[in-house]
């Protein structure tokens, strides 16, 4: 990934900090973003001690105008773009404990602006600083697909997330395809699954791997396993 620009959205903690370390160890010029700066400079950091490097910037996916600057930062620190992991995400209330019949309008909107909305302008904001073979890599869950309990609106903008996905992967030349690593253990499911250093291999792989293993709608585990076994 030597000479790669790497856009990571949500890059503070969880899934997303763990694939900004991974893309910079292997050689990636990583640009992450987050609304906590403070961790979202704990992961620079390290990425730096490490013989890394990242630039940071606090940008909030639900405003159109911070992924804008976002996007030109990145341009000017590494040209243009070769990936973009659209990986911010929220969850309000308990994993699994949020069913569609009591959850409020507010975290109703959120989940939307955030997980989809905030997917919808990672990729538009993204487009005019994209390589013609860069990947747009953006993560969900089975949620999005499956009829889970307690899930609620969260379930609904993963499912959005991964519409979207699908109308850029027909629209782009470039490969946009949905990453399923199963459940991670990040604050959104309450500690509890893969361990987001485990599963950035996956991400890294999805990065790297020719079109041809990438496609279908979904890549998950089963189809990581397979390419790499």
């Amino acid at each position: 990934m030597d000479d790669t620009t790497a856009v990571v959205t949500g890059a503070s903690r969880g899934l997303g900090a763990a694939v900004a370390r991974t893309f910079a160890a292997e050689g990636a010029h990583v640009v992450g973003c987050a609304r906590d700066t403070d961790a979202l400079d704990a992961t620079a950091t390290d990425i730096r001690e490490h013989g890394g490097t990242m630039t940071t910037m606090r940008a909030d996916v639900r405003d159109e105008f911070d992924v804008e600057r976002l996007m030109e930062t990145a341009a000017r620190e590494g040209g243009e773009i070769d990936l973009v992991v659209a990986n911010a995400g929220v969850y309000h209330g308990e994993t699994g404990g949020t069913p569609l019949s009591e959850e409020s309008y507010a975290a109703f909107d959120d989940h939307l602006r955030t997980n989809g909305r905030g997917v919808f302008a990672t990729i538009r904001e993204s487009l005019p600083h994209l390589a013609a073979d860069a990947r747009v890599l953006v993560p969900s869950g089975a949620v999005a697909r499956k009829s889970m309990a307690g899930y609620g609106s969260y379930a609904v903008s993963k499912a959005t997330a991964e519409a979207i996905a699908r109308g850029f992967a027909a629209d782009l030349e470039q490969v946009v395809p949905v990453v399923d690593p199963g459940q991670v253990a990040t604050d959104l499911t309450g500690e509890t699954g893969r361990d987001p250093a485990d599963v950035a291999a996956m991400f890294r792989w999805a990065a790297t791997a020719p079109p041809a293993e990438l496609e279908g709608e979904i890549v998950d585990l089963k189809t990581w396993k397979r390419a790499t076994r």
